[in-house]
This record gives C-alpha cells, sequence and structure tokens, in this order.
C-alpha cells in the first residue's frame, strides 16, 4: 500500500508540470484520474517523434513526452466544453480528495468548475491550479510557458557560458525546469493541504505559478544580489561562490570538480602535486580563492588537469575524498551501476510494448514504497470503467454520451 493510497485525485492539468505532479502523487500510491479531450487528449500526446516503438519495432501513436509524466494514470475522455461534459466532471469532482487543473486564469469558472463551485459540492477538496503567473498580480492573465518562464525570472542571465566567451549569453536549462520544479511544489503543497484537513475537516485552494517557483530556486543567487547589490551573472560551468567547483580539461575529456571547503582543497592540492598552493595566502581561503580565481583557474589549474586523462585525475582526486567525477551523456548516466542499483530504471508491460522502460521514481520510502501500478493510458481508456464505478452510469447512457461525443473511448 502506497502511503498516499487512500487518496484520489482529478487530474484536469495537460502538459508538464500538472502531469508531473500528479504523476508524483500517483508513485506514491494516489489514485488518478485524468481527464482528457476526446480525439485529440493531452496536447503531448503529439509531442514527437520520437513516439513509442510496439514490439515489432513499428511506430505508435503515444509520444515519448507523453509517456514520461503520465504513469499510473486512468485516462477518462470528457468534452468539458459541452454542459453534460461538465456535470459528468462536477459528479466526480463530488468523491475525490484533490483536483489539479492548469487552464488560464478564469477558465474554469464559465465551466462551474472552479473551486468555488466544487468546494460547495465537496467542502474537503482540495484544488490546486497550476499558471505561468498566478491568479492574481499584473501578468497574471498571460499565458505561461516554461521557457518564456526561464526568461523572466532572471535564471537565463546565470546560466550558460560567460557572455565574453563564445557561445556566451543567456541560456535555458535542458529541461523545462519551471514545470518540473512547478510540479514537485505543487506535490508537496498538496500532501501539505491533505494533512490539514486531517484537523480542520476542511479543503482548501492552492495557487501555483511557475514564474513564483523560479523566483524561489534562484534563492543564493538572489541573496548574493540583496547582500552585494551586484546583479549575478553567468559563470559557465563555474560558480560564483565557490572555487574550485567547475569543469576542467584533462589529456582526453573534461571532468568535474566541486571541491566545498578549505579543507577539501587542501587535500586537492596534496593529490595532484601540488601542495603549495593550500599555503599560499591567495588561495588559503574560499573568499581569497574567489577573488584570484583567474590565476588560480586559468594559470595554474587548467594546464596542470592537461598532464593526465580525466580517468587517471577522477581515481586520484576521489581517493582524497574531494568530490569529482566525469561528464556523463544521458546514455552513460543511465548506464552507471549506481542507476541500476537505485532502480532508477524500471521496466513495465504496455499495450503496444511488452517491454517499455521509464525512470522510476527518486524517493525511496521503507515502510511505503514507491508503486508503479499502470502504464501511461491510452486516450481514453478508462472513461467506460470510471463512469461505471463512480457514477453508476449503465451502458446505454455511456452509448448516448459516446454518440453525442461528450465523451470517447479507448477505441477512438
Amino acid at each position: 500500500m502506497g502511503a498516499l493510497s487512500h487518496i484520489r485525485v482529478l487530474d484536469m492539468s495537460r502538459v508538464l508540470a500538472g502531469p508531473w505532479c500528479s504523476q508524483t502523487l500517483s508513485d506514491l500510491g494516489a489514485e488518478v484520474i485524468k481527464i482528457e479531450r476526446p480525439g485529440r487528449g493531452d496536447d503531448t500526446r503529439g509531442w514527437g517523434p520520437p513516439f513509442l516503438p510496439d514490439d515489432e519495432g513499428n511506430r505508435t501513436s503515444e509520444s515519448a513526452y507523453f509517456l514520461s509524466t503520465n504513469r499510473g494514470k486512468k485516462s477518462v475522455a470528457i468534452n468539458i466544453a459541452s454542459p453534460e461534459g461538465q456535470e459528468l466532471i462536477r459528479e466526480l469532482a463530488a468523491d475525490v480528495d484533490v483536483l489539479i487543473e492548469n487552464y488560464k486564469q478564469g477558465d474554469l469558472k464559465k465551466y462551474g468548475l472552479d473551486y468555488e463551485t466544487l468546494s460547495k459540492i465537496n467542502p474537503g477538496l482540495v484544488y490546486c491550479s497550476i499558471t505561468g503567473f498566478g491568479q492574481y498580480g499584473t501578468r497574471a492573465t498571460e499565458p505561461g510557458y516554461d521557457f518564456m518562464i526561464q526568461g523572466a525570472c532572471g535564471f537565463m542571465t546565470i546560466t550558460g557560458e560567460r557572455a565574453d566567451l563564445p557561445g556566451g549569453g543567456p541560456q535555458k536549462s535542458g529541461i523545462a525546469l519551471a514545470d518540473f520544479a512547478t510540479g514537485l511544489y505543487s506535490a508537496v503543497a498538496i500532501q501539505a493541504a491533505l494533512l490539514s484537513r486531517m484537523q480542520t475537516g476542511k479543503g482548501q485552494y492552492i495557487d501555483m505559478a511557475l514564474f513564483d517557483t523560479m523566483i524561489a530556486l534562484l534563492a543564493n543567487q538572489e541573496m548574493n544580489y540583496f547582500s552585494s547589490g551586484v546583479i549575478p551573472r553567468s559563470f559557465g560551468n563555474a560558480s560564483a561562490n565557490i572555487v574550485p567547483y567547475q569543469v576542467f580539461k584533462s589529456k582526453d575529456r573534461e571532468f568535474i570538480i566541486a571541491c566545498g571547503n578549505d579543507t577539501q582543497f587542501a587535500a586537492l592540492c596534496k593529490a595532484i602535486g601540488l601542495p603549495e598552493l593550500a599555503n599560499n595566502p591567495k588561495f588559503t581561503t574560499n573568499a581569497q580563492r574567489i577573488i584570484n580565481r583567474d590565476e588560480l583557474i586559468d594559470d595554474i589549474f587548467a594546464k596542470h588537469f592537461l598532464t593526465k586523462t580525466t580517468d587517471e585525475w577522477v581515481a586520484i582526486i576521489n581517493a582524497a575524498k574531494v568530490p569529482v567525477g566525469p561528464i556523463n551523456n544521458i546514455e552513460q548516466a543511465l548506464n552507471e551501476p549506481q542507476t541500476k542499483e537505485r532502480d532508477l530504471v524500471i521496466e513495465m508491460e504496455h499495450p503496444f510494448n511488452k517491454k517499455l522502460k521509464m525512470v522510476g521514481c527518486p524517493i525511496k520510502m521503507s515502510g511505503t514504497p514507491i508503486e508503479y501500478k499502470m502504464v501511461p493510458p491510452l486516450l481514453g481508456q478508462h472513461t467506460e470503467e470510471v463512469l461505471k464505478q463512480y457514477l453508476n452510469l449503465a451502458d446505454d447512457r455511456i452509448a448516448e454520451l459516446k454518440e453525442k461525443g461528450i465523451i470517447g473511448l479507448k477505441k477512438d
């Protein structure tokens, strides 16, 4: 039994932040009912290639993007633009613990699916809205996409190579960081609201914004600004606050040293054959190393590390208990022994592919371990099952709704 096996979630979100939140809740044991548009479904179903190959290697309709964020959910296809579809949603919402949505501000109110309406039907409902800029403020009505949020919050100006070097300038993250982080913060907020409900008996409204999350994630960089008045800038693969904490080139390829304190610096210098550096007043403390960064890094370390291979340096420095490691590509990372030993790659049986590989949940719990109940669903796969189980709809009523285009079934 998962930690949240007693919780039922109605997931009306699409794309990434909301689905990442609900997949996390599902991995923790919650039952998640995903509402999708008949015939089309979540936008990310079409975000390919790549698409999942079937057992014979043929392309299917299931995009890799959709598969990555929708494990463990039941797909129910309902047209919420229709009054009958809206009524189905209200009936489902009457008996769930959590509702997640990421529609633009005010969109669901016109359908009678807003928190004010649904909380009267279900006072214990925890209702989580995820938008780009939140439910109030100057930019609340604007659409919010991860890329533009990374730009708006200042993140891109501290990411990437230094502006004065080739390839420098604003750079986004290689993943949709605002979406993923907001999804995780939302999962935290939902669980906090559920704990509060145990004491009060009442649900509550949660207003989550990608912009808010990214402003919060820049914590130490913003404190640097508050403390100094100096606008943070990009340092490429170096750190603004720690030296040495960056990428170095060896004889054959690049590797990372993350030297977190003065004791580690002394151990590093001894291990690489430059023990005198640790006693040099220019480099003894981290504060002095930041001031004299260019001399230490460019004039000494950069040249010294070209004398051996990455594997040689990693072995030498690792033996001194200083954080060090090579830079893996994604294939190398997935094939790391640690990845396999931590069960971070899982295999599930999909209707199209019996050996679907997915990235597992990173949460490890001793008493209520993570559950992988279902593969990402086909569009409308569970419409009939859910409407019968929770709304007691008869076959003829389901057939009528299907004929009207109010719902979609798996065969669509």
